[in-house]
């Protein structure tokens, strides 16, 4: 084509940004590959204790680019398929959006409707697929692109990036670094379509598997579960919804441990030793220390830090 490709770009959250700053760097005015024609995002919602109304984070980014922005609170209806088909758009761009795309809509680019997803496919499908890896104790993840379908992440892909998981990781810095492959590859995507240097290959149905929406609820400990198994559903809570327990009626986050190979025969939750560095907790077979914590304080505070203004005794049981 002599002609910049035109997109129209579709996002909402932090993990959005990334891809349509990648895609910024290529378009009218910074460059002449792609133009973007339009970003849709979700409304503006009320956030935080006061409920002020907030923009999300693709509106802000597409407003600082330079970008038109358009928030429908649905994207059924004719003048949503009028809106999008005057654009004419060789493509769209999803990444994170919020809502479903009719069979109608999928139909208006020219060339793909593709999405970036943050697992390899057809594994974790879904809403909650980097906290999953994590709580899967995974070694790998990564990004995929794909040609949307009308049913959730089930389109042919395209391509795919892989990313260790590291020992440490929790559910943001493996957004954060999703994030950014996402927006690498999807630049990738567009330039091998173009070029004609892709095929789009099925998935395989069969072995899919799917992730749901996390729900607050999520975040509780189960003492009864294997030291590893706590630590891995720490780091998948973090930062949202969020490790937590119960002592004494008291609601406590939970926000970094370690595995102790430490046996015990009491039940598990039970404290054992509550010294200056750390809380040591039964769990599963063995045991589980709790290296920083968060009670009704509101800070993050180290064990130690804890401990000095909240009296701990050995024998007490989270729940």
């Amino acid at each position: 084509m002599n002609r910049p490709i035109n997109i129209i770009f579709m996002g909402t959250p932090e993990f959005s940004v990334p891809a349509l700053n990648a895609l910024a760097q290529y378009s009218l005015p910074r460059g002449e590959k792609y133009k973007i024609s339009l970003v849709i995002t979700q409304p503006d919602r009320p956030k935080g204790r006061g409920k002020k109304m907030m923009p999300p984070p693709v509106k802000q980014a597409a407003l600082e680019l330079g970008f038109e922005v358009f928030q429908p609170e649905t994207m059924k209806g004719s003048d949503i398929k009028e809106k999008l088909l005057a654009l004419n758009p060789d493509f769209f761009v999803v990444v994170a959006f919020g809502h479903k795309l009719s069979r109608e809509l999928l139909d208006i680019p020219s060339i793909y409707p593709i999405n970036i997803h943050a697992s390899l496919l057809p594994a974790y499908r879904g809403s909650s697929p980097i906290q999953a890896a994590i709580m899967n104790m995974d070694k790998v993840s990564g990004v995929t692109t794909m040609v949307m379908d009308t049913e959730l992440d089930t389109g042919d892909i395209l391509l795919k990036e892989t990313t260790p998981i590291n020992d440490d990781e929790t559910a943001q810095t493996l957004h954060d670094r999703l994030a950014q492959m996402g927006g690498d590859l999807i630049v990738k995507t567009l330039d091998a379509v173009l070029e004609d240097k892709i095929t789009p290959q099925p998935q395989d149905h069969l072995i899919a598997t799917h992730t749901r929406m996390l729900k607050k609820e999520d975040g509780k400990i189960d003492w009864c579960k294997e030291p590893e198994e706590i630590f891995a559903h720490v780091r998948a809570m973090t930062p949202w919804p969020g490790a937590f327990t119960f002592l004494n009626g008291r609601r406590i986050k939970v926000m970094a441990v370690r595995v102790m190979d430490i046996k015990t025969d009491l039940p598990a939750g039970t404290l054992f030793s509550c010294d200056c560095s750390e809380i040591r907790v039964a769990a599963g077979s063995r045991s589980i220390a709790i290296l920083q914590l968060q009670g009704e304080s509101g800070k993050c505070l180290c064990s130690d830090d804890f401990l000095r203004g909240n009296r701990l005794d050995t024998g007490e049981c989270f729940l």
